[in-house]
C-alpha cells in the first residue's frame, strides 16, 4: 500500500495585486492564522494546525489581476471561482466581514445567502448553515 496514490489539497489560490493586504483580509474574516511568503505571496491556515498548516488559503502576486464582473456581464472579466462560508448566523456574518473590508454585492439572489466581494473584488457566499456548522463533520474551523 505504500505505492497507493494519494491527493490531497493543498492550497486554494486567488490571483490578487496584493496577496498582504488579501491575506490579512481573510485572516480577519475567519480568525485564521496570517503568514507572509516572500513579496509575492502570503496564505490564511486554521488556527492551531502548524504555520504554514495545509489546506490553506493562498494569495499570489499577479500585476495584471483584474476583478471579475459580478453578476457576469458579456464581454468583461469572468469570474472563474468562489469560496462559500458557512456561517451560523447570517446578518452577523455580513456585518464582520464588511467590518474586515468587504462590500455586499449590489444584486442578491437568495435569502439564504449573502454574495460579498473581497477587498480584490472576488465574489465570495456567506451562506446560512448553521445545522452544517455545528455539525461534528465539519472539517475546518
Amino acid at each position: 500500500m505504500e505505492n497507493e496514490l494519494k491527493i490531497k489539497m493543498y492550497s486554494f489560490t486567488l490571483d490578487c495585486k496584493e496577496p498582504h493586504r488579501l491575506a490579512e483580509f481573510y485572516g480577519s474574516l475567519m480568525g485564521w492564522e496570517v503568514m507572509p511568503l516572500g513579496d509575492d505571496w502570503a496564505c490564511v491556515y486554521a488556527p492551531g494546525t502548524n504555520q504554514g498548516g495545509y489546506p490553506c488559503i493562498l494569495f499570489q502576486s499577479n500585476p495584471d489581476y483584474e476583478p471579475p464582473v459580478w453578476p457576469e456581464e458579456p464581454e468583461a472579466q469572468q469570474q472563474m471561482a468562489h469560496i462559500d462560508f458557512a456561517v451560523n448566523d447570517l446578518e452577523k456574518a455580513v456585518q464582520h466581514a464588511v467590518q474586515c473590508g468587504a462590500a455586499i454585492a449590489d444584486e442578491q439572489f437568495s435569502e439564504d445567502w449573502t454574495v460579498m466581494l473581497d477587498p480584490a473584488g472576488h465574489p465570495f457566499c456567506l451562506c446560512d448553515m448553521k445545522s452544517i456548522i455545528e455539525s461534528p463533520h465539519f472539517g475546518l474551523l
